[in-house]
């Protein structure tokens, strides 16, 4: 965590060779792919909402939210290694929420594995299963790999 945190105030958390400009989930396939220039630099099994079937309504729905959005920040997880927050709830999902007198819900990112699973030896048991509460899922490894590659306000497709 201290590292991490680190890496953040001094902004080192990025090297401008990996980068990527576009992340797209599919949620059918349960992958991630990472663009730059318009080409697939890599793809990365996911997990993602418990119920992953359809658009995120509201809170507790268990879903992943479909759509475009952007990466809005990182952060340093106790619970989850590292994340990557996601810019939902967008004004029109507010809007769709609240005509149906419910929360959109939010804190929506792409984390890393919990804490149980730090050292990876769980990560074949998490990745063959939608576990989130709607977020995207990745190994910690995934998740180094997209930290250094990823800055803030790189737009990410999730459908």
């Amino acid at each position: 965590m201290d590292e991490c945190k680190k890496e953040l105030l001094d902004a080192e958390d990025y090297v401008e060779g990996e980068g990527i400009d576009l992340i797209i989930v599919e949620k059918k396939e349960r992958k991630m792919y990472l663009y730059k220039d318009n080409k697939v630099q890599s793809s990365i099994p996911v997990s993602l909402g418990k119920n992953p079937v359809g658009n995120k309504e509201q809170q507790g729905d268990n879903k992943t939210p479909e759509g475009t959005f952007w990466i809005q920040r990182k952060l340093c997880s106790p619970k989850y290694y590292r994340s990557l927050c996601i810019s939902y709830p967008r004004p029109e999902d507010v809007k769709k929420a609240r005509a149906k007198g419910v929360s959109p819900g939010g804190d929506i990112t792409i984390h890393a594995q919990p804490t149980w699973n730090a050292d990876g030896k769980g990560d074949s048991y998490t990745l063959s299963r939608n576990w989130t509460e709607g977020c995207v899922a990745v190994t910690n490894s995934a998740m180094k790999q997209l930290w250094y590659a990823v800055r803030e306000g790189v737009p990410i497709i999730i459908r």
